[in-house]
């Protein structure tokens, strides 16, 4: 029967809606109170399922009708809602009565809005009336409904009706400041809350979904004013004394409500404060902090807590109500706001916490023991808001807050360590462990470079002396104990540098980070630097992969996958031209540094990879690197992607880095074993076309036309000169579908495509004559394999790259005999209905 009431009113919610226009004035009031007196007259039945539905029709009925129903006719339906949620008619009818409202201001909300089909135009005249006329009023209700329950709930031992009632109340208030408020922005002093310390910016956070309640200055005499947030605060303080005994009361509702609720009042913001330079929204701040400081203190206790079996989710609120306060301060005054009630700072509580957080997630044993992630989630963003947005707040914390990042820094990689030693003899499937550029931990240590960066002057020779420690550790061995533990250190301190010394930067010249610019202002010698100290370090243990005896010993595939990325990285960064160096010194914004000795130590890390022809030797063990990973370390498809697609790509993307390039003998050895030999050809199609491109590319580097033209036609017309003699083969029908054969057309292929996507103003000559002289031999490799997919996408896909590449620079000549070509490349590839061929062969694959 319950589910038959169910379906009955789910059908005449929706009959309702279809045929509202044809119903009377009568009727469509006359429904809604009937739903409304049907959930309050079941009120205490147990199908709480029905009486949700029942009232969802009847809030989707109000929004329908919610324009035609006059002020008055609103005013009649509301008022025996209000009636009920003040409790005159008991706890029951109390709950039932605020869970309708709920639903109607999900209703209302555009985000959670029934489909009515009706124009937006609608849904935002409702949206606007509800915010302006009634918000404030329900949330009025809501508190009246928390008062007169509260005293109840507080003096009796048992749980009763009222404590649902209070736990649905405290629900809608934090489902309406939930709400977001468009029509009622009023002007308020920016200077004067910039002067505070507090932001007048929406943060965007990466994870979570954040925004300023800014309701109006209407809303100040509930929410402010009368004290709305005090008393809040010291109920929740109140039932959690009461319930101190109980390790899960954290998780009930009325707590879980009340939590979010104070969660939410962080975030308010905007003229619903009085206008007073930001005092009163400070210290609006400092009192939740006060309340809010004893879920998550002290931290190590509250940890050990969880970790036997209690509650987290007041610890993770914690968490989220420091994040919400990081979003509305600067870090400076962040950093302050827990000065008043102890005697650290913010940073240092956030530090300790982030610890524990770290600790948790690295010991954790049970991929059901999730808060240890999901606090240190919250935690990190924390740190991304206070640490990311240096130009917002030049000092963004202060000194003790800087000690308590370099503390949290060394406690981070020294745990981090431990796990990676610990986990050096697990037989793991884990496929992130074998990836070194995995986007949810380069998220992670991302967010961990930011907090080194907060500290550089000790955080950076921290990395240098465990990472020379670990280097010289393997040194020592000579065979005589395992090194696997001290190679998965290396492996982590590799990739957790790389995220220190360098940003991502997808996409974007890449600069260096200006943390490490702007610090080591006592600094005078290059070789001191922390930074360039460390990054010699890594360098030099990277170098030692040439020797074949220490290679096999050592560099895994999977720890040249972290040296390869580290290289990709660091040459990008580091390896800037001396004028673009010269330039950045020049700047305003360094001159105003003052003679701190910032502008020195500016120069020298911009300088220093070129200085005693460190820039070329760091070039030519990348290209030997690049080489020995792509020859020796066959059929490793992630090594050898990072090579070509990272590495090598990153060397030839600056001009400055690959004029140097072009020079060196072992480039000339990578382009001959390109062009002419075969240990290349194991690589996969997709690094065969990289490669070609990259390798192409490099020719517009060569400033003499005539030696950038020949280097050319050294590296591509061997491969063209192959496709040509094996399209000329008296043989080629019989052996056309070997399996080898295939395998090498496609692969010349492949090459070709890279070579066309290359085209640049200077090659595109030579060039536009590698794809004249392989025009026939398509055609005929077209005739031949007319029935293998595979080899005619690939044709079709190098007329396509080479069109796009050509097409722009072309004489009169020139595109007369490519559109011919394709003319007669379109009539072959119809007349034999390659089409079909091609489309069976591709769904025949999948």
């Amino acid at each position: 029967m319950p589910n038959a009431r169910f379906q009955a009113a789910g059908a005449i919610g929706d009959a309702a809606i279809r045929e509202w226009g044809i119903l009377t004035d009568d009727n469509k009031r006359c429904l809604i109170l009937f739903c409304l007196n049907y959930v309050m007259e079941h009120a205490n039945s147990p199908d709480g399922y029905v009486q949700s539905k029942v009232s969802a029709v009847a809030a989707r009925l109000l929004k329908r009708g919610w324009v035609e129903f006059s002020d008055q006719e609103k005013a009649a339906i509301f008022f025996e809602v209000e009636q009920s949620i003040r409790g005159i008619h008991g706890p029951n009818r109390q709950f039932a009565a605020i869970n309708f409202l709920e639903t109607l201001v999900s209703e209302f909300s555009p985000s959670t809005a029934s489909a009515m089909g009706l124009p937006k135009e609608f849904h935002e005249q409702c949206e606007r009336s509800l915010e302006l006329h009634f918000l404030k009023d329900f949330y009025c209700w809501a508190q009246s409904a928390v008062f007169n329950t509260a005293d109840k709930i507080l003096n009796s031992n048992v749980t009763i009706p009222e404590e649902r009632a209070c736990s649905a109340a405290l629900r809608l208030m934090f489902q309406i400041l939930s709400w977001n408020f468009k029509h009622t922005v009023e002007h308020e002093s920016s200077d004067a809350k910039i002067n505070s310390g507090l932001r007048i910016d929406t943060i965007n956070l990466k994870k979570f979904e954040r925004s300023l309640v800014k309701p109006g200055s209407m809303w100040r005499d509930i929410l402010i004013s009368s004290g709305h947030a005090t008393w809040v605060l010291n109920f929740y303080t109140t039932l959690r004394q009461k319930y101190s005994y109980d390790t899960l009361w954290g998780d009930s509702p009325i707590a879980v409500s009340c939590r979010q609720l104070i969660v939410q009042l962080c975030s308010l913001a905007g003229s619903v404060f009085p206008n007073d330079n930001g005092d009163a929204q400070i210290k609006h701040l400092m009192m939740i902090l006060s309340a809010v400081v004893l879920w998550i203190e002290p931290p190590d206790v509250i940890a050990a807590s969880i970790r036997n079996g209690g509650s987290e989710s007041e610890f993770i609120d914690g968490c989220h109500a420091l994040l919400s306060m990081a979003s509305l301060t600067t870090g400076s005054l962040f950093d302050n706001l827990l000065k008043s009630i102890r005697h650290y700072s913010t940073v240092h509580l956030l530090s300790a916490l982030t610890s524990e957080a770290v600790k948790s997630v690295l010991d954790s044993q049970s991929e059901e023991e999730t808060w240890g992630v999901d606090s240190l989630d919250i935690l990190l963003e924390t740190w991304n808001v206070i640490l990311g947005d240096v130009d917002a707040d030049k000092s963004p914390i202060s000194v003790d807050g800087a000690l308590a990042a370099s503390s949290l820094f060394k406690i981070i990689v020294e745990s981090h360590l431990k796990a990676a030693a610990d986990s050096a003899f697990e037989d793991t499937d884990d496929t992130e462990y074998f990836h070194v550029s995995v986007s949810k931990r380069d998220e992670q240590l991302a967010l961990y470079a930011l907090i080194a960066r907060a500290a550089p002057d000790s955080t950076i020779p921290f990395l240098e002396q465990l990472f020379s420690e670990r280097f010289a550790r393997l040194n020592q061995r000579n065979g005589e104990s395992d090194p696997t533990q001290t190679l998965e250190e290396l492996y982590w301190l590799l990739l957790v540098t790389s995220h220190v010394l360098t940003d991502s930067g997808e996409g974007e010249t890449l600069l260096i980070p200006e943390a490490l610019q702007a610090g080591f202002s006592n600094v005078i010698d290059a070789a001191q630097h922390p930074v360039v100290a460390l990054s010699w370090s890594i360098i030099n243990f990277s170098r030692q992969c040439l020797d074949p005896g220490i290679r096999a010993k050592y560099f895994s595939p999977r720890l040249m996958e972290a040296v390869i990325w580290f290289l990709a990285r660091w040459v990008a960064t580091y390896l800037v031209p001396l004028d673009v160096s010269r330039g950045q010194v020049s700047r305003g914004e360094i001159d105003s540094i003052g003679t701190n000795g910032s502008q020195h130590s500016r120069k020298l890390l911009n300088s220093f990879a070129w200085e005693n022809n460190q820039g070329e030797l760091v070039l030519d063990f990348v290209v030997l690197i690049s080489m020995l990973a792509l020859t020796t370390y066959q059929g490793e498809n992630e090594l050898q992607t990072l090579t070509c697609q990272k590495l090598l790509a990153t060397v030839v993307r600056r001009k400055h880095t690959c004029a140097y390039l072009v020079q060196l003998d072992s480039w000339r050895d990578l382009t001959r074993a390109f062009a002419s030999g075969r240990s290349l050809l194991s690589l996969s199609g997709r690094l065969q076309r990289s490669l070609a491109e990259t390798l192409a590319c490099a020719a517009s580097c060569i400033k003499d036309p005539e030696a950038s033209a020949q280097y050319l036609r050294d590296l591509m017309g061997p491969i063209a000169g192959c496709l040509v003699e094996n399209a000329s083969r008296s043989d080629l029908k019989s052996v056309a579908q070997q399996a080898d054969v295939i395998y090498m057309v496609c692969c010349l292929l492949e090459r070709l495509r890279g070579a066309a996507r290359a085209a640049q103003p200077r090659t595109q000559k030579v060039l536009f004559e590698m794809g004249r002289t392989v025009m026939n031999p398509l055609l005929t490799l077209l005739e031949v394999y007319k029935n293998q997919s595979t080899v005619v996408y690939m044709v079709l896909k190098f007329v396509v790259d080479f069109v796009d590449g050509q097409a722009v620079f072309l004489d009169a000549k020139e595109t007369s005999a490519l559109v011919s070509f394709c003319l007669r490349l379109l009539q072959i590839y119809s007349s034999h209905n390659i089409g079909k061929h091609v489309a069976e062969g591709w769904f025949a694959g999948l």
